[in-house]
């Protein structure tokens, strides 16, 4: 794929306005004016509608203080509900003693039903928490139940049913959480903690929200994380799906706590100084009818595509359909929701790549061709969505963090929209971790192709900002591995004590774990990306509780403590990825210009690089040590040890002097204008900094 030719010189307000601006950065792209013209109009065409008909896109997206229950400062509780099909409808619940008539709803113009409960002595009509319902009369004369599409709190008791009961979520004000702290700037370098509140404890159950808040936050923030990427969030009904299946798209999960629990840990973070995301799913929705909202009124297309186009054939769920004007309200309200009432710093949004294309992705293989990009396959309206959904976060939240998960490689997706692009603010780097299980799996380790891997690690849409990572949630599922199990699986369980001798296995996988990371990290893109526990090489991987299992919970937990017993070697792991934060956190590299490599030796295994004034000096191989190494240097001065994976407290030999001064001399070396000799110990990787930095 062609990287983007930046063209300093045009300023963005001078390139054309139209959809067409990208083309100037990127000329590639010119043969698809048309189809950048295309999908801008329909972003357009959708905002102008939306500013004449509903006020503007502030208002349109204020849709959870219209829809769903709302209660006024006098304590009256207004619902309304859309569900165009239904000929009837009733609130019933706890309050009422579920009377299906007492409480008819009346429905507008619109296909929109409502009803208002005037407070009772001065107390609103249905009690804090209790159940609730709509029930809806079909065409058919058939009377169905539901829970409302807009609910924020729902509840399980898997001993009676696994169907959620929805409920009246309107705490006193005594029990709100109230946030103490304001949100945090923006990152310029953006280090992404991805984590699962439900997995966040050693022991075999559900962790909660004040858990989290209590154990992981301090962690987190110790290993130098500045960004949580919080999946499984979203209320989804089966926990083996690890968050992907939502049926309840306003609700916090109960299951790790109530709704005022997740507040605090969102303001406690910020207290920290760290931004929290919520991985967000508008790619598809749970199938659930009882709980969910398909079929709510009881058509197949209220929300989604009716017939085959409005199910994922692999996903077993259902396709929203982009194109309809209340569900752009829905999903728009949603992230509205999100921000304002938990206090999320922005999202990182599931299954771009489904949502981008009519087919998909399923049975696709991205060449990088533009042409793949544009034309029949590509859904205009998803499209448009994600235009629109990010053009509104950015207008109304400038600090706000957009992550889109495309393994596509789509053209223009992380550049704004008043260019021509979809305006996300960073992508990730999904060949990435692909490279290194395929290395892992199928190279010797004297066979590593090291210019395959920095083409790999730098192949990217400059322009463009790319999150990094060489593992996430993905590779730490069942049926796959992780690369520590990758690396040590033969004797994870037997020789990661420092009671007993270091064995071969588990010095060259604690060696290139490390390695691994801080290349990941130096050269793969603007952000970098950790799945909890990843970073001191979890031994196990994520398997969630369900009858394949016996809904054993013995794998669906992080061994956290792993990292606080002095006898074990995940320590030194621990202590090496926090290490490495703490560098690019002083130094900056993620926000700076790319780096240079100066050096792939495919012979000696060798990669230097330079980058925010750092020199990255990696030997990957599996056996030999360079003395007096000359490697180029684009800085003249004298150069000093920063971060060395070798140091006995990150599990290493001990063989690198950190009192070693470097001094360069004036001779253009591998296209540098000075050289300097280092000493590169076999499986390491040692930064040097200028000592006047340090």
């Amino acid at each position: 794929m062609p990287a983007i030719e930046t063209k300093p010189a045009t300023a963005v307000e001078e390139l054309p306005q139209d959809g067409t601006g990208i083309t100037q950065i990127d000329p590639w792209l010119s043969p698809f004016k048309d189809a950048l013209k295309s999908r801008f109009a329909k972003s357009k065409e959708w905002i102008a509608k939306i500013d004449e008909s509903e006020g503007g896109l502030e208002k349109f997206s204020k849709g959870a203080e219209i829809f769903g229950l709302n209660v006024d400062k006098d304590n009256n509780i207004v619902y309304r509900e859309w569900a165009p099909n239904a000929t009837q409808a009733f609130l019933v619940g706890d309050f009422n003693g579920w009377n299906r008539e007492s409480h008819p709803m009346v429905k507008n113009d619109y296909g929109v039903f409502e009803i208002t409960l005037p407070a009772k002595d001065g107390a609103a009509q249905i009690p804090h928490n209790s159940k609730i319902k709509i029930s809806l009369i079909l065409p058919s004369g058939e009377r169905v139940d539901r829970l409302p599409a807009w609910i924020k709190y729902v509840t399980q008791d898997l001993s009676v049913s696994p169907a959620y009961d929805a409920r009246f979520w309107n705490p006193p004000a005594s029990e709100k959480y109230v946030a103490k702290h304001p949100r945090p700037k923006k990152p310029l370098s953006v280090r992404v903690y991805e984590a699962h509140v439900g997995i966040s404890t050693p022991e075999q159950r559900v962790a909660t929200y004040k858990e989290f808040t209590k154990n992981m936050l301090p962690r987190i923030n110790a290993l130098g994380y500045n960004v949580i990427q919080l999946m499984a969030v979203m209320e989804h009904a089966y926990y083996a799906s690890f968050g992907y299946q939502i049926n309840n798209f306003f609700a916090a999960s109960s299951r790790y706590g109530p709704p005022e629990d997740l507040k605090e840990l969102i303001d406690t973070a910020h207290g920290l100084g760290i931004v929290v995301l919520l991985d967000v799913v508008h790619s598809h929705a749970s199938k659930n009818v009882l709980d969910g909202i398909n079929e709510f009124d009881g058509s197949d297309h209220q929300y989604f595509h009716g017939g085959a186009k409005g199910r994922h054939e692999l996903w077993d769920s259902r396709l929203f359909n982009y194109g309809q004007h209340e569900v752009l309200r829905f999903l728009l309200s949603n992230l509205r929701f999100w921000m304002d009432e938990y206090g999320f710093d922005g999202f990182r949004f599931d299954g771009v790549t489904s949502m981008l294309y009519l087919h998909h992705g399923i049975g696709t293989g991205f060449s990088g061709g533009y042409h793949e990009y544009f034309g029949a396959g590509v859904d205009e309206e998803a499209v448009a969505y994600l235009m629109i959904a990010n053009e509104m976060l950015h207008q109304l939240y400038p600090e706000c963090i957009t992550i889109a998960e495309d393994v596509s490689g789509m053209p223009a997706l992380c550049v704004p929209m008043s260019l021509g692009g979809v305006g996300f603010d960073y992508r990730l780097a999904m060949a990435i971790p692909d490279m290194w299980i395929k290395i892992l799996k199928e190279k010797k380790d004297e066979d590593w192709d090291i210019s395959g891997i920095c083409w790999t690690l730098t192949n990217r849409r400059h322009g463009e900002k790319t999150i990094a990572y060489c593992e996430s949630h993905d590779q730490a599922l069942v049926g796959d591995k992780t690369l520590m199990m990758h690396l040590c699986d033969a004797e994870m369980y037997t020789n990661m004590s420092t009671m007993s001798p270091q064995t071969a296995v588990i010095d060259r996988g604690m060696a290139l774990h490390k390695m691994i990371r801080l290349l990941t990290h130096g050269l793969g893109g603007e952000g970098y990306l950790n799945f909890e526990g990843n970073e001191f090489g979890h031994p196990e991987w994520l398997d969630f509780p369900r009858e394949g299992n016996n809904n054993s919970f013995w794998y669906a937990r992080r061994q956290l403590n792993l990292t606080d017993d002095p006898l074990l070697r995940y320590k030194f792991l621990n202590s090496f990825d926090s290490a490495m934060n703490q560098l690019e956190a002083k130094y900056g590299w993620l926000h700076a210009p790319q780096a240079y490599i100066s050096l792939k030796n495919d012979s000696d295994k060798v990669i230097v690089f330079e980058r925010a004034g750092l020199l990255f000096l990696f030997n990957f191989h599996p056996s030999s040590s360079f003395t007096d190494y000359r490697v180029g240097v684009e800085q003249a001065g004298t150069y000093k040890i920063v971060l060395s994976s070798d140091d006995h407290q990150f599990g290493g030999h001990g063989r690198v002097a950190h009192d070693t001064r470097f001094f360069t001399t004036a001779m253009k070396w591998n296209e540098r204008s000075n050289w300097t000799h280092v000493y590169l110990p076999s499986r390491t990787v040692t930064v040097l900094a200028l000592e006047s930095t340090i």
